[in-house]
C-alpha cells in the first residue's frame, strides 16, 4: 500500500465566497473530511503536495495520512471536484477510516500478460476491458493499491468475470456479496471483427434488393 500525507489546516472563514477567495490565493485546496464519530470539519489541503499525489493512480485507493493543524487523520478520498474546463481542483471530500472497520473503495484493474497472450498472440484476438475500477471491500491495512489479473493463458473467446481475479488476503468484491447474479464481467478476448465481410454482405443485401 503506498503511503501519502497532505498538510491541511482548519478553515473557518466558510461560504462560497471564503472557497473562491482561497482557490484565487492558489496556495491551498477548499475540502473537508468527514465521518468516524466526530463532526464534518472544513479544511484547506497544501495545493502542491496534493495536486503532485493525484498525479499517482494509487492515492485515489489508499489510506492518506492527512495532517490538520499538526494532528494526523487516517483518510481516504471520496470525491473530487473539478473546474469543467481548467486543469482545477475545486473541492475535495475525505472521509476517515477506523483501522477496526472495513472500508468499501473502488481500486484499479491492471491487466498483465497481454504482449504473451495466448488469445491475443497465437489467435490475433482483441481484448476487450469492461471494467477499470473494481469495488472491494476490507479493513484499512488490508488495502491494496489495485487488483491485478493475468490474461497470459486466456484463450480467444473468453470472458473472465470477478469471481475470476485473485484476490489479496482481505478482501472480498462488493458486488459477489449481493449473490451469482452479480458476478460481472471484467474483460473478455474476442475474435476480431472483418470489417470487408460486414461490408460486401451488406452490398450484396442491397444488390439483391435492387434487382428485385
Amino acid at each position: 500500500m503506498s503511503e501519502f500525507t497532505l498538510n491541511a489546516s482548519v478553515r473557518n472563514d466558510l461560504g462560497k465566497g471564503a472557497s473562491r477567495r482561497l482557490r484565487r490565493a492558489n496556495l491551498e485546496v477548499p475540502a473537508i473530511v468527514y465521518g468516524g464519530e466526530q463532526a464534518p470539519q472544513p479544511i484547506s489541503v497544501e495545493k502542491a503536495a496534493f495536486y503532485k499525489a493525484v498525479e499517482d493512480e494509487s492515492f485515489f485507493s489508499s489510506v492518506l495520512n492527512l495532517v490538520i493543524d499538526g494532528k494526523s487523520e487516517q483518510v481516504v478520498v471520496r470525491d473530487l471536484q473539478r473546474h469543467p474546463y481548467k486543469p482545477l481542483i475545486t473541492h475535495a471530500d475525505f472521509m476517515r477510516v477506523d483501522a477496526t472497520h472495513t472500508i468499501t473503495i473502488n481500486v484499479p484493474l491492471h491487466v498483465v500478460g497481454e504482449e504473451k497472450s495466448k488469445g491475443i498472440k497465437d489467435h490475433g484476438g482483441e481484448l476487450h476491458v469492461l471494467s477499470n475500477e473494481i469495488q472491494i471491500s476490507c479493513l484499512p491495512k488490508d488495502l491494496p493499491d489495485f487488483l491485478e489479473v493475468d490474461i497470459t493463458d486466456v484463450e480467444i473467446g473468453t470472458t473472465l468475470h470477478l469471481s475470476d481475479l485473485k484476490l489479496p488476503a482481505g478482501v472480498t468484491l462488493v458486488e459477489l456479496s449481493h449473490g451469482a447474479d452479480h458476478d460481472n464481467a471484467v474483460l473478455s478476448i474476442t475474435k476480431p471483427k472483418v470489417r470487408g465481410e460486414a461490408a460486401e454482405g451488406e452490398e450484396g443485401d442491397e444488390g439483391e434488393e435492387s434487382a428485385e
